[in-house]
């Protein structure tokens, strides 16, 4: 590959994806590697297909319908895992990767693993030429690296290349790493290794001391040049390097990267965070860097006045390149249905008829309340569609009587499999009063572990989307979101999404951890 090449590798749906209450259903993940694609990363991580039959099937689909960016599947060294993965992979051809794991760690090889570095060396090698039977590209990540004893590492690394490895990842998998140190780890790898400039040296860091994002742009700076990580930062525990961040880090300081670049369109990072955090649930921090409402925003009269003689003077990146900037004029109740889809696919979602026609009947009521329909506001609305919601419950009626005299009652209609069915209940407070409504309805008790409540865009007449999530006894949080003018509305919505998602998706395969890679 190019050496002045530093190429992206997107895990937002498989190491994203397990942040507790993120879990997406096909739709949703198929969305976000279409923007994914549109965004121009190089790796899209698509899942773990061993680990359920809908992990398996995402990333056969995500390997059949996106195109473009690399299709990756994740495996541990077991054939039964490289096998799922190769068949799931099929669809990408030449564009499919298997991305293998194994511990190697002394905690990890003598607590989890219990086998001997010997053993490790050989399941390494076989696990790579076995995932070498299905496709030309193989990535090997030993997990914990950064804990790995340095000499046993380069042995192992040495092994995975040997085997076939196009790829050798160098995961700080519990974000124990510092920048320096992680630096030399990889020095020391390009200089006792063998054949190293065979493979491409990539980085996968864990944020648990804050420092994902540091030791990636550390890492290449000493010649790494693949970076995994998550837009918006998502993950397990403290999430994953920030991909936009490392992106943009590179960009706005060429006299620290020198001739070092990636592919990504950057004007696409802006679309690609707002659409991870409304289908994941995972709300993006006002002072993220970035992508943060706050990240261009100057309050200081000293900086307003300085950003109006000269934006530079408090601005190091230009907002418009990353997204941020002028949109298009919002619709209103007049505006068609054609506008409607047009603008929906400049957003990045297509839709299907069957979910344009709801979708264009709610975008009319809310004209009808509001002067102006935001591009927030419509995708807010075609939120339930993404979600999966059309052929499932869907919410056709809801009253609630509320006060501080009197006992809040809600009254729900429900639709489902054709036919409607209302009922009532009493609650502490009117959102309570709603689910237990819905919940005497479908038969199911959901308890309430989340509630968010935003405005969508500003003003009076401003949506307003509730994201909450629910565990409905299986210890799974779900998250459900909902948007209309009316909370209460919104929250029924959102609980009733909920209800959905928890129908379709289908728990972790018995018996296999989730990789911690």
């Amino acid at each position: 590959m190019n050496s002045d090449r530093v190429l992206i590798f997107d895990t937002t749906l498989r190491d994203g994806e397990q942040c507790p209450g993120a879990s997406m259903n096909l739709r949703e993940k198929l969305e976000i590697a279409r923007q994914l694609a549109r965004l121009k990363v190089d790796i899209i991580e698509a899942g773990f297909p061993i680990i359920s039959d809908g992990d398996f099937e995402a990333v056969q689909t995500i390997a059949t319908e996106v195109q473009g960016p690399v299709i990756a599947g994740l495996a541990r060294c077991v054939s039964k895992d490289i096998e799922a993965a190769g068949k799931a992979l099929l669809p990408a051809g030449e564009r499919g990767r298997i991305h293998v794991f194994l511990a190697t760690s002394k905690i990890h090889r003598e607590h989890k693993l219990r086998k001997a570095s010997e053993e490790i060396l050989r399941l390494t090698a076989e696990g790579v030429r076995h995932a070498k039977s299905f496709v030309s590209d193989v990535e090997f990540s030993p997990e914990d690296a950064s804990r790995t004893e340095p000499e046993f590492l380069a042995e192992v690394v040495q092994a995975a290349i040997e085997a076939g490895a196009t790829t050798v990842n160098i995961p700080d998998t519990v974000g124990y790493a510092m920048p320096g140190q992680y630096a030399d780890l990889i020095s020391y790898l390009r200089t006792h290794v063998r054949d190293i400039e065979k493979a491409v040296i990539s980085v996968h860091c864990h944020d648990d001391l804050g420092l994902a994002v540091a030791n990636s742009l550390a890492a290449v700076q000493s010649g790494a040049r693949q970076v995994e990580g998550t837009f918006n930062g998502i993950g397990e525990r403290a999430g994953n390097a920030a991909l936009e961040e490392v992106v943009m880090a590179i960009k706005t300081r060429p006299d620290v990267f020198a001739g070092l670049s990636t592919g990504i369109e950057t004007r696409e990072i802006l679309k690609t965070s707002r659409l991870i955090s409304r289908l994941s649930g995972l709300h993006v921090a006002r002072s993220k860097a970035i992508v943060g409402e706050n990240a261009f925003a100057h309050g200081s009269g000293i900086h307003q006045d300085g950003i109006l003689k000269m934006r530079e003077t408090y601005e190091i990146m230009d907002p418009q390149d990353v997204g941020w900037g002028g949109t298009d004029l919002p619709l209103t109740k007049h505006s068609g249905r054609h506008a409607m889809v047009a603008r929906l696919e400049q957003l990045g979602l297509t839709l299907s008829e069957a979910e344009i026609v709801p979708i264009f009947t709610r975008f009319k009521e809310l004209g009808d309340k509001k002067k102006f329909v935001y591009d927030d506001d419509l995708v807010a609305l075609a939120g339930d569609a993404v979600a999966g919601e059309t052929g499932a419950y869907s919410l056709e009626y809801i009253h609630v009587a509320s006060g501080s005299s009197t006992v809040p009652t809600a009254t729900v209609r429900i639709r489902h499999g054709g036919e409607s069915e209302q009922d009532s209940s009493p609650g502490n407070g009117a959102v309570d009063a709603a689910m237990k409504a819905i919940d005497r309805i479908v038969k199911r008790t959901g308890h309430l572990a989340v509630y968010l409540v935003e405005a969508v865009t500003e003003g009076q007449d401003a949506l307003g989307e509730v994201t909450l999530k629910v565990d409905f006894g299986d210890g799974r949080l779900i998250t459900g979101k909902g948007a209309s003018t009316d909370v209460i509305e919104a929250s029924a919505r959102a609980y009733v999404n909920a209800i959905n998602r928890a129908l379709v998706m289908q728990p972790t395969a018995s018996g296999i951890e989730m990789p911690k890679v």
